[in-house]
């Protein structure tokens, strides 16, 4: 991508947005801020519209979608279809651990939020309507989970290819039913009966698919579970003890992707948990959220997107680096988004931070809730992977490293369910 050295878009980049009119003063002043996601919604679509949009719109090349957000409010977009998933793809194909079976022509089995099984039913649902009466059928809106679980829909109704079929049908995993569980196993297996090889690809939001595996074990299910061939973790940030329990559970390379509705895919991580860039047509700044603090807001300028590229994009995201300085390529870890940065007498915590304190206090914790709203003080709720408390030692523990982090006394308590957020993820921080 044609960046200067400062950041700033050099003249092959500004000729590909000149038409845009959401860039058209800072092209005038020869200087592009970064970009914030107030100013991505301020007039849409008219500030992002050009001829071109316009006609990809009519031609069924461009599409308006809304990110899938975290507990946040969701932002609405454009891009071609299939943007995010012709970025999956590509790394899938081309990772150097997991690529064999995306050429064996592995099915692709996914487990994520319910928002995605819905996004691709009213998709399949739009398209046969259009089909049979040439016009596009009215969009539903998302129906919220009521706790009980839905009507069934078809696989092929949860087919977004033919290589990818969705599984999850309700908002809260941890609600799953025995119902269910084996459901989804049925058709896991009946997805990997039709590789010649008997091998299949699973796509998964991480605390997702450790939801399955653990009520599989529980409820004596595990032997019907087929192994995957390989895994990739999206969607949302997966805990380092989730990974460990994945890893130890599946015995197959479980691999990380990084990335958004709106960028695509940006970074993929090995079997030993490194990331590694995919930054094709894009390019990466970093800015300290505060001054000696090893955590870094993500800026993203990116053309990859031809209907909206995003220039100097403030995407949302925490990383560190190795040493500690603003240099891209020395990013070693995601940790979580800046809206949910707690704000400490020993400065901002991210998610990351507090995942790391967990994973050192007991592999058993799962799932990690900081309250914050408490007049006591903070106070965590956690849950483990087989539902039983840590014992005396490990709260000990957990409690002393929680202290150091948060610089104030923190009790933590066992839970054996924490909601997960309205937008199908989990939140690692609540003031409720």
């Amino acid at each position: 991508m044609d960046v200067t050295a400062d950041g700033q878009p050099g003249p092959g980049t500004i000729e590909l947005i000149r038409d845009i009119p959401v860039y058209r003063d800072s092209i005038t002043r020869g200087h592009f801020p970064v970009l914030e996601k107030p100013e991505i919604a301020r007039d849409f679509p008219h500030n992002w519209t050009t001829p071109a949009l316009t006609a990809a719109l009519e031609r069924g090349e461009a599409e308006f979608v809304l990110s899938t957000g975290t507990n946040h409010a969701r932002m609405q977009i454009i891009r071609p279809p299939y943007f995010l998933l012709t970025s999956y793809y590509r790394l899938w194909s081309e990772h150097p651990e997991i690529s064999g079976t995306w050429h064996d022509g592995c099915r692709r089995v996914s487990l994520t939020t319910v928002l995605a099984t819905e996004h691709v039913a009213r998709v399949n649902a739009r398209a046969r309507e259009t089909a049979r009466t040439g016009r596009p059928a009215p969009q539903p809106a998302v129906p919220r989970d009521s706790g009980a679980a839905r009507p069934v829909p078809s696989l092929d109704d949860r087919r977004l290819d033919d290589r990818t079929v969705y599984l999850n049908l309700r908002l809260d995993p941890a609600l799953w039913s025995r119902e269910e569980v084996e459901r989804m196993i049925t058709e896991i297996r009946a997805e990997r009966a039709a590789h010649p090889g008997g091998r299949y690809h699973l796509d998964c939001s991480g605390p997702h698919l450790a939801q399955l595996v653990r009520k599989a074990v529980a409820w004596g299910l595990w032997d019907d579970f087929p192994r995957p061939a390989s895994v990739i973790t999206a969607y949302e940030y997966t805990p380092v003890n989730v990974r460990r329990y994945l890893e130890s559970r599946l015995d197959c390379p479980v691999v990380d992707l990084f990335g958004s509705t709106e960028l695509g895919y940006l970074s993929y991580s090995d079997q030993d948990g490194r990331y590694h860039p995919y930054l094709d047509r894009m390019h990466l700044e970093l800015i300290p959220v505060a001054p000696g603090v090893n955590l870094h807001s993500l800026i993203v300028s990116s053309v990859r997107n031809p209907w909206m590229p995003l220039i100097r994009y403030r995407s949302g995201d925490l990383v560190r680096t190795l040493d500690g300085s603003p240099d891209p390529a020395l990013i070693t870890r995601f940790c979580g988004r800046e809206k949910e940065l707690f704000a400490s007498p020993r400065g901002p915590v991210s998610q990351g931070d507090l995942d790391d304190c967990l994973a050192a206090a007991s592999p058993r914790i799962f799932l990690g809730q900081l309250n914050t709203g408490d007049p006591r003080g903070p106070r965590l709720a956690y849950t483990t992977f087989d539902d039983t408390p840590l014992d005396p030692a490990e709260r000990t523990a957990l409690e002393k490293h929680l202290g150091e982090l948060l610089g104030a006394p923190c009790a933590a308590r066992h839970r054996t369910h924490i909601p997960i957020g309205a937008s199908g993820k989990y939140a690692w921080l609540t003031a409720g």
